[in-house]
């Protein structure tokens, strides 16, 4: 980082200091390194520490910066667009999916999630955990629920349990011929499970995105994903599925 001091500015000086910072995160920084201590950066921009924190606290709501527990602060990766586009509609699992199997279950979901799936009230149901990472931290974590009529031909002799069963779940589901599905998206907070998966505090702000996939006229599976809200943006357009961001203005490849 350079030394330029901040002069007088109509702006406020947190704000003016976060462009600053921002500037210098794109050119001399990579993700994941962590910052020089809030004494020497206060010192070279010749700025109070607490103008220095509101820059920090800005630029980590705004995703560019994550602190870490024992670590410090860091450069957060780049934020994970999740698009809500017009674009393809494909099963979960399929060869560009970029979700990763983590275990399978067979559980009696939650009523909601029963009422959605038109299933039995004591009626079990294969539950698909998954996750998503990006720049080898965990930025979403998913539970797929797939009633057993939707793969009607899977045996549990080969996959009994584990990631191998998830997978094996993924595989029959691509089977049916998908009608459609449907996305809905709401603001929540982190609960205990899902903060210890995405290495967060509980009641962090998370992106809960459902998804709704309809085969034969009805219910085939239901995704129910967490994505931690400071790693990801919604976009809107045609492109469907989940897509990877460098920043506001291009695409990662």
């Amino acid at each position: 980082m350079g030394t330029t001091q901040l002069e007088s500015v109509p702006e406020p000086k947190y704000w003016h200091l976060k462009t600053v910072l921002s500037q210098a995160l794109d050119s001399e920084f990579s993700v994941g390194e962590i910052l020089p201590n809030e004494r020497d950066l206060a010192a070279r921009f010749g700025v109070a520490r607490a103008t220095l924190r509101q820059a920090l606290e800005q630029l980590e709501l705004e995703g560019r910066l994550q602190r870490r527990r024992g670590v410090g602060t860091t450069v957060a990766p780049p934020r994970m667009g999740v698009s809500l586009g017009t674009g393809p509609h494909v099963w979960p699992g399929g060869p560009d999916d970029a979700w990763q199997p983590v275990d399978c279950t067979t559980a009696v979901p939650p009523a909601a999630v029963a009422e959605v799936l038109e299933t039995g009230p004591d009626e079990p149901v294969h539950i698909v955990r998954r996750s998503r990472v990006s720049h080898g931290r965990p930025v979403a974590a998913e539970l797929l629920y797939v009633p057993q009529f939707s793969v009607p031909e899977l045996s549990g002799i080969d996959a009994p349990s584990g990631a191998a069963r998830a997978r094996a779940v993924l595989r029959e589901l691509q089977r049916p011929a998908l009608e459609r599905q449907e996305n809905a998206v709401e603001l929540g907070s982190a609960g205990a499970d899902d903060a210890k998966e995405l290495d967060r505090l509980p009641g962090a702000p998370v992106l809960v995105v459902t998804t709704r996939f309809v085969a034969a006229g009805r219910t085939a599976a239901l995704s129910v994903a967490t994505y931690r809200a400071d790693t990801c943006r919604l976009t809107f357009g045609d492109a469907g599925g989940v897509e990877i961001h460098a920043g506001p203005q291009r695409k990662a490849s």
